[in-house]
């Protein structure tokens, strides 16, 4: 079945097309140069974005799939390109798009996209939960079928984003059970707000990555490791983002003038005990469950240095971890919405009232 999949969950207009986990086509605009000066994403400033670029994105999705070529292209806010293309719905078998969780008026921008074209070309909508794909990202496959690797249930699943924290047993396809989650900030979130402090901008995770990389991702302040004793699976990383903001102010902010070996530490430091976090509560979670294979998905995983201790973490327990099989799926994308609405095609889970469906920011699986 030939999905045309779209999301605009929060500053990515991404549309794909997938048939089964091969993706055959996948589109991304991004505006992270429109929400950069700002410091964070803008909520009006991405639904207009989304509002003028979504039809240009269905377009060359659609252009990419017809000439057979497959690819995520990063199209930068200040490139105008005109793309000249005849839309040819007849190969597509239905439609799917996130309707949450995520930003609301960038959400709606995508479903009023999708019954748009339902409507216009008849086609079958199918509503997917934004997470349920992170986690099928660890699947997806090229249009070559690549990587091959099948399914092995049950996965023990954390989703490290910077919207979410939490732990997930995938039992089967589209079978989840959440077991724990955060109480608060996530962690890439957490890790964009220490960026933003130290004064490295936005998005401050890859910064940060880079700086503590070099500082020799070394841990030189000992900063909190929040509720590693406390008795379930749940995260918080308010207090470590509190504790973080007071040294700065007791220690005096970093500014032009402090070295940038101090700026380093801070980063590395910081960046260590978030991560440390994320390791010792996943530990706890290998063994509450006795599950040893993981899937570890969301924007936060682009980072080696995290992929590093879970692979070390896994291999301790005799297990294994999953990423998102390639980079382009870390981040907010179509194709494992696609990808995750074809395994709900196949049980029949299509939209009934097109009319009633409706984003839901704060959706949970």
């Amino acid at each position: 079945m030939n999905i045309l999949a779209i999301d605009t969950s929060c500053d990515e207009t991404s549309v794909a097309i997938t048939d089964g986990r091969r993706v055959l086509s996948n589109v991304i605009y991004s505006q992270v140069l429109l929400h950069k000066k700002w410091g964070g994403v803008v909520p009006s400033i991405a639904k207009r974005a989304h509002e003028e670029r979504i039809d240009w994105v269905v377009k060359v999705a659609l252009n990419k799939y017809q000439r057979g070529k497959t690819s995520a292209v990063k199209q930068k806010q200040n490139q105008e390109q005109t793309v000249e293309v005849k839309i040819e719905m007849a190969n597509i078998d239905a439609i799917a798009v996130t309707q949450g969780p995520g930003l609301a008026v960038a959400l709606e921008v995508g479903i009023k996209k999708a019954k748009e074209l339902a409507r216009k070309y008849n086609k079958k909508l199918i509503s997917v939960n934004h997470l349920e794909g992170h986690i099928y990202s660890a699947f997806v496959q090229n249009s070559a079928g690549n990587p091959t690797k099948d399914f092995r249930f049950p996965y023990l699943a954390l989703i490290v984003s910077g919207g979410h924290t939490e732990f997930v047993i995938f039992k089967n396809h589209l079978e989840y059970k959440i077991i724990g989650s955060t109480l608060d900030d996530a962690a890439g979130e957490a890790l964009d707000k220490a960026a933003k402090l130290l004064g490295l901008g936005y998005p401050g995770g890859p910064v940060l990555e880079r700086l503590a990389k070099q500082a020799g991702n070394i841990d030189s302040h000992n900063f909190p490791r929040p509720m590693l004793k406390s008795k379930d699976l749940n995260f918080s990383f308010s207090g470590l983002k509190t504790s973080f903001y007071y040294f700065l102010i007791k220690e005096k902010k970093p500014t032009a003038k402090t070295p940038l070996s101090g700026v380093k530490l801070l980063a590395s430091s910081f960046q260590e005990a978030v991560f440390d976090t994320l390791i010792k509560k996943t530990e706890d979670a290998i063994k509450l469950t006795t599950i040893n294979q993981l899937i570890v998905v969301g924007g936060v995983v682009a980072n080696l240095r995290l992929r590093k201790l879970m692979k070390n973490l896994t291999k301790k327990y005799q297990g294994e971890v999953l990423f998102p099989t390639y980079r382009y799926l870390t981040g907010d994308n179509a194709a494992m919405i696609g990808v995750a609405a074809g395994y709900k095609a196949g049980k029949g889970l299509f939209v009934k009232d097109i009319d009633r469906l409706d984003r839901v920011p704060r959706l949970s699986l």
